[in-house]
């Protein structure tokens, strides 16, 4: 499907890009008029310094010379503004592109958002700034196409039909060879942007499984151990089959540099291409009329300064068409990646997101959450009914039932894929399921205010999320605080801040750093170990004061004896009165729980909650 010129949903979704539309085509047809006007004025002042002797002095000519110098100072003042405007609204615009991307992203459920994680990344890294050039160079240059060639055509035919006939013939060439090159590169620009995406990916992952290699002792390739044995000389494909299997990180990296620019080399070659074809054409097109206008001045068939007009004004007619086709390529990197962020936008404003749903009039529970803060404490009934969510080879989970009850500890059990983790996010209402429902104390889990229902939950994901900043900076982000101050200004730990560090293991890591809570960490917790990551996560969870725990795989990377005091303290919890759903596998967490709910994929039966 063929891409329109000026693409709506640009000005839809980036709305500081209308004031600079309406403000460049104001500017264009400035730019118009004083194009014609030059012209018009320079053909008559030459015109008539040859054909009049008697008019050969400067001052016979002041009024058309300030006319000619008002024009082309009026027309440089406009190219230059339309120019400073359009870098501007080119950043102003990517930005705000860039922003709604990355909302957008950030409300995309959790799986898509895991297959479309590089994309969005490539997209808002390097993709989007493609459309500086397409605000900064082809938009002004398509206006200028659309308003320059019809009026100076009119100008051109009113002071010489001949010369316009010819312009109205061989101008269409032009678009035409256009339209013949984006043939020829159709799918050029996204091509490039998916192999750039790939790219990433596979420089993404090949930095990632770094440390795996190096800890393997792999990091050079297998085919550096060539040096320690002697080659094999009764079998030399064999030596050339090491030599093949030995390339290292380095050549890997190499190799997929080398792919990229071969990609680059080639969009700017068809680029320079048809850039010359263009050039040819608008050239040939202006010595035709030329040649025309020669012969009739040498014959007497027209007027000199009807010959002038046309001739200034010919190559006029075919600048902004040749210009439009220059600028073409160089927009459509910016404007492929704009697809791609349309395309994160577009179901985002087709549906209403979860995020602006408001409470359900009549909900009993949601009329209480709104009225009653202590509601946020008071455990909630959740019940899992007949839920399917498909996955690529059927259904993760497939028919699961579970009733999971306040007081109790809950354990998802099953093998991996089988839709644990999955089950989880739908209770969160992250993951809308294909068949089956999630009731909260009777309430479709659809219909409850996300940010209502999710101020009652503390999650803890496989990949624990910890933000740049301090050590309490994440503790608190689910409401926790580590510290308070007393009547004297002293500010102390909290009791039960330190129980839950305890029962965590993480007091032994604040006790081996020296800003203890005032810890920074990077993206990600880089700073801490995967261990402490998940132990400071843990702390989070069970030191927020919310009726829901959802955990999922909370004893990963502990050791047997923090395992343990983690588990009792979600006992303990549970005890308390607050539901807690524990995805797990190890004996230990099995043992501890007081139900467990086997989750099977597609083709299971429905998961039945057993107790243990």
């Amino acid at each position: 499907m063929a891409r329109p010129p000026v693409d709506p949903r640009l000005w839809k979704y980036a709305r500081s890009a209308r004031p600079y539309l309406a403000l460049s085509v104001g500017l264009s047809v400035v730019i118009t008029i004083c194009i014609v006007v030059t012209a018009v004025t320079l053909a008559r002042v030459l015109a008539g310094v040859v054909t009049d002797p008697g008019r050969r002095a400067l001052g016979g000519w002041t009024v058309e010379l300030t006319v000619l110098a008002a024009a082309i100072a009026l027309r440089a003042l406009a190219t230059w503004i339309q120019s400073r405007s359009a870098h501007r609204a080119g950043a102003t615009v990517v930005t705000e592109l860039e922003t709604a991307v990355l909302a957008a992203g950030a409300e995309l459920p959790p799986r898509e958002l895991d297959t479309r994680r590089t994309e969005l990344a490539v997209v808002v890294s390097t993709g989007l700034s493609g459309l500086r050039a397409y605000l900064t160079g082809y938009l002004p240059a398509l206006l200028l196409a659309c308003l320059v060639p019809p009026i100076v055509l009119i100008v051109i035919a009113v002071h010489d039909p001949i010369s316009g006939a010819i312009a109205v013939v061989t101008l269409p060439l032009i678009p035409i060879f256009m339209i013949l090159i984006g043939y020829l590169t159709q799918g050029r620009a996204e091509a490039t942007l998916a192999a750039t995406t790939r790219l990433s990916d596979q420089l993404l992952d090949l930095f990632a499984g770094m440390p795996t290699l190096r800890a393997l002792g792999r990091e050079s390739g297998p085919g550096l151990d060539r040096r320690s044995r002697p080659p094999n000389a009764g079998n030399p494909a064999s030596d050339a089959e090491n030599v093949g299997s030995g390339r290292t990180m380095e050549h890997r990296v190499q190799a997929l540099g080398d792919s990229l620019r071969q990609r680059t080399m080639r969009a700017l070659r068809i680029a320079f291409l048809s850039s010359m074809v263009l050039e040819m054409l608008a050239t040939l097109s202006v010595a035709l009329i030329a040649v025309s206008i020669g012969l009739r001045l040498v014959y007497g068939g027209m007027s000199l300064y009807a010959g002038l007009v046309a001739l200034i004004l010919a190559p006029e007619v075919y600048l902004p068409l040749r210009t439009v086709g220059e600028r073409f390529h160089a927009a459509q990197d910016g404007m492929a990646a704009a697809d791609r962020a349309f395309a994160v936008l577009e179901p985002r404003s087709a549906s209403p997101t979860r995020t602006g749903i408001s409470t359900v009039a009549g909900d009993p529970l949601a009329e209480g959450i709104a009225s009653d803060a202590r509601a946020r404490t008071s455990a909630p009934l959740i019940e899992i009914r007949d839920l399917s969510v498909g996955a690529r080879l059927g259904s993760a989970p497939a028919d699961l039932s579970a009733v999971l009850r306040p007081g109790a500890v809950t354990v998802l059990a099953g093998p991996n894929g089988s839709g644990k983790s999955t089950a989880l996010q739908a209770i969160l209402g992250l993951i809308a399921p294909d068949r089956g429902r999630v009731t909260v104390d009777g309430v479709d889990v659809g219909d409850l205010d996300p940010d209502t229902w999710w101020s009652r939950v503390a999650w803890l994901p496989q990949r624990p999320v910890l933000v740049p900043g301090t050590l309490r900076a994440n503790l608190e982000l689910f409401g926790a605080r580590t510290t308070d101050t007393s009547a004297n200004g002293a500010a102390r730990v909290l009791d039960d801040i330190e129980s839950t560090c305890v029962a965590t293991g993480f007091d032994a890591v604040l006790d081996e750093l020296p800003h203890r809570w005032d810890t920074v960490v990077g993206a990600g917790g880089v700073g801490l170990s995967l261990g402490q990551r998940q132990r400071l996560a843990l702390t989070r969870v069970l030191a927020a004061d919310r009726a829901v725990l959802l955990l999922d795989e909370p004893t990963a990377h502990l050791d047997p004896e923090t395992e343990l005091t983690v588990l009792t303290a979600l006992r303990e919890r549970a005890a308390a009165g607050a539901t807690v759903v524990v995805v797990g596998h190890r004996p230990t967490v099995l043992a501890a729980a007081d139900h467990v709910v086997h989750v099977q994929a597609t083709g299971s039966d429905v998961g039945m909650a057993v107790g243990s």
